[in-house]
């Protein structure tokens, strides 16, 4: 179900780079939050199926330093955690903050495979050592790679008139 968070014909100003930065590390504590649950819950099920014995010798000989099915349970959860957000209100808890939404052209909540688009490009914004992101400094419309990827773009949300 797709939401239409305002009038298409109102064009609503794009998020400064700062706005997209100081919520980036807003939603960057939370992810770590996240992380730390989900390998707390995925620890302790691991142990459960292997045996808590087997599984500490695994640890501590070092044999899960590098576990690759956990990279993919963590990846795969950061991506439902932020595409919730983003296609539900267009809004992560730091955006929220920040005042800033990911909307359509239109002002349309965007789709999860805009969402999923936005999450990959997202990470290879951030292994270009930011470059991704910087991109919105020359960009005509102030756009970063993960907006161009999805066709969407992040906006300043205006203040709600007090009554």
């Amino acid at each position: 179900m797709y939401r239409q968070f305002h009038d298409p014909e109102v064009l609503l100003s794009p998020a400064s780079l700062i706005r997209r930065l100081l919520a980036m590390i807003y939603d960057g504590l939370i992810s770590i939050a996240v992380v730390i649950v989900v390998t707390w819950g995925y620890t302790m099920l691991a142990a459960w199926v292997i045996g808590f014995d087997e599984y500490q010798q695994m640890a501590e000989s070092g044999q899960l330093n590098t576990d690759p099915m956990l990279s993919t349970v963590l990846f795969v959860t950061l991506y439902f955690f932020f595409a919730y957000f983003w296609t539900r209100t267009g809004q992560t808890l730091g955006m929220q903050v920040w005042r800033i939404r990911i909307e359509n052209d239109d002002g349309s909540s965007i789709r999860w495979s805009q969402a999923l688009l936005r999450y990959m490009v997202g990470w290879a914004a951030w292994l270009t050592i930011g470059f991704g992101y910087l991109w919105m400094l020359w960009d005509s419309e102030k756009r970063t790679w993960t907006d161009h990827a999805s066709s969407s773009r992040v906006v300043r949300v205006p203040n709600e008139p007090k009554n």
